[in-house]
């Protein structure tokens, strides 16, 4: 399983003590490390398809201080797709509006057709790069409001049959998004609210809700989807997957 980081703040907070504990994860997660740094339409991407624990390039960058309002970080497990720089997350893509959007995924597409188109036009091999493709083709000029509209009916999708934890940061709003339990939490501190597959401190974490989306900014929720009832459930026992629909709970 792959982890995910990210952060919304109404105003810019040092991170260097929670990147510090989420790349030290590096040595279950080796096959590459990235980090997104968004600056209003712009972002900064840094990553490497080498293991975060190793990567000597990480090691200096995290001695200097680093400030942000918004961002998302990723250590990769690689399940589709080999080990090299172009399915490394967070990948970055432009919607006809040029708007840059960026995912992260901890997940696994098993299948969905609606995906298999955009193989021959993505850059990687990743599944998680074609969601991505997906969604930034049915982005039109939209406003704050019909982007997510847009973007929970494209979870409440691909959530069927498939591991879906994301963050997605488009510009203004940073997504999240998990039907696996016990795989996603957050710690909200004033104007700030922080994402991590696992809590990176001794504080209260909580785990986010499962199955449905939510939009944040500047630190705070503006926006809850629907609640899709489509959770993941791993098997252990036989190692099949398996899908729980509520609705017969």
């Amino acid at each position: 399983m792959c982890e995910l980081f990210g952060i919304s703040s109404e105003y810019k907070v040092e991170i260097n003590t929670y990147l510090n504990e989420f790349f030290s994860h590096g040595q279950d997660h080796p096959n590459g490390w990235g980090l997104a740094i968004f600056h209003s339409d712009s972002v900064n991407l840094e990553k490497e398809p080498v293991c975060s624990n190793q990567s000597s390039y990480l090691k200096e960058r995290l001695k200097s201080d680093i400030y942000v309002k918004d961002a998302i970080a990723h250590i990769r497990l690689a399940t589709r797709g080999v080990e090299k720089y172009e399915n490394t997350h967070p990948f970055i893509k432009s919607d006809e509006t040029k708007r840059k959007w960026t995912l992260a995924h901890n997940g696994t597409i098993f299948d969905n057709v609606l995906l298999d188109s955009y193989c021959d036009i993505q850059q990687g091999q990743t599944d998680s790069e074609r969601i991505l493709c997906f969604i930034v083709e049915r982005m039109k000029d939209f406003n704050d409001k019909e982007r997510f509209d847009c973007l929970d009916d494209i979870v409440c999708t691909l959530s069927s049959h498939n591991k879906l934890n994301l963050l997605i940061y488009d510009g203004s709003m940073l997504y999240v998004h998990t039907n696996y339990k016990h795989s996603l939490y957050y710690l909200q501190k004033e104007k700030t609210v922080i994402f991590s597959t696992q809590p990176l401190d001794s504080n209260d974490w909580e785990e986010v809700n499962l199955c449905q989306l939510f939009a944040y900014k500047d630190g705070k929720m503006i926006y809850k989807g629907t609640v899709h009832n489509q959770e993941y459930v791993d098997n252990e026992k036989d190692m099949k997957y398996l899908f729980m629909d509520w609705a017969y709970l």
